[in-house]
């Protein structure tokens, strides 16, 4: 993993933050070109060869933290606050926990997000350039270019993509969302969905959904550029953080250079024994509760939760 000499003052990234839980990295530093430049991005919107500098988002799961939500007898709240925040459609869930079994027994819970690859098999098979990296490195699909052939999930190894096979049943709300790949809403029946780092929000300074809806701050947004991080409430150097905790990435073997790095840990950072009987609870779709009604933080389109 290559690094830049340029660094983020915590001062620096701090006096970035703004909103809800705050802006990240936004330090005027050029970029010396980290990453090959998307293959697909060209000719998509929001993809020009004026753009600010690049980033290098990745994610910084802290799998010590993470207890499901099951302390607070809620859904996990990444999920659910991703659901919220874009009007998932019922069933799918683009951040999801799961419970994995630990190699002595007892068992942890493992947040799966898209793992944002690299050297993304999904994009590598498309035949429509439909799903693409961004400047950003992150992998986005473009709905009005998608043909529905589902050759994208057939290579995908982490199973993250879905298929809408019928037209979504969504609020009156998500049809008045402008639909851009960062911001895939409303959801289009016949094409595939996937998480996408709230790539919106990136670009607005803003931490993405699940991010701002954990209860634990289990999730980190970094940016392999700046060698920095944060979960809304700490700021920390990226290469040490990573380094210091043993951190790794699933299923790193297969060449596809995952962009979401996880800590290990089953939760003892909050007293969790690997033992707990207790399940995770399902999340919420629909309205009403905890449903679409119920989003965190400022509205994706900017203005302030209304």
């Amino acid at each position: 993993m290559q690094r830049k000499d340029k660094r983020l003052t915590r001062r620096q990234f701090i006096k970035g933050f703004t909103g809800t839980l705050g802006l990240l990295a936004a330090a005027a530093y050029p970029v010396s070109g980290l990453l090959k430049p998307a293959r697909a991005a060209e000719g998509h919107t929001g993809e020009t060869a004026s753009d600010a500098r690049n980033r290098a988002w990745c994610m910084v799961i802290d799998l010590k933290r993470c207890d499901g939500c099951i302390g607070l007898g809620t859904p996990p709240q990444c999920t659910q606050a991703c659901i919220n925040g874009h009007y998932v459609p019922k069933g799918q869930e683009w951040i999801q926990v799961y419970e994995a079994d630990l190699p002595g027994g007892g068992t942890y819970f493992m947040p799966t997000p898209c793992y944002q690859c690299e050297n993304p098999p999904c994009v590598n098979v498309c035949p429509v350039a439909a799903t693409y990296r961004d400047r950003d490195g992150v992998v986005l699909i473009d709905h009005r270019r998608c043909i529905g052939c589902r050759m994208c999930m057939g290579a995908c190894p982490y199973h993250r993509r879905f298929f809408n096979w019928g037209q979504p049943e969504l609020p009156p709300e998500a049809a008045l969302a402008e639909y851009s790949p960062l911001y895939p809403v409303p959801a289009v029946r016949g094409t595939v969905i996937k998480c996408m780092f709230c790539a919106h929000l990136l670009r607005d300074g803003k931490l993405p959904m699940c991010v701002q809806g954990c209860p634990r701050k289990v999730l980190y947004m970094g940016d392999l550029n700046e060698d920095v991080a944060s979960n809304g409430v700490e700021v920390v150097k990226l290469s040490m953080f990573l380094d210091t905790h043993n951190a790794y990435r699933y299923k790193e073997d297969l060449g596809t250079q995952p962009r979401i790095f996880y800590l290990p840990g089953h939760g003892q950072a909050f007293g969790r024994k690997p033992n707990d009987p207790r399940p995770l609870q399902p999340p919420v779709w629909g309205w009403g509760g905890d449903g679409y009604d119920n989003r965190p933080g400022p509205w994706p389109w900017g203005e302030e939760a209304r």
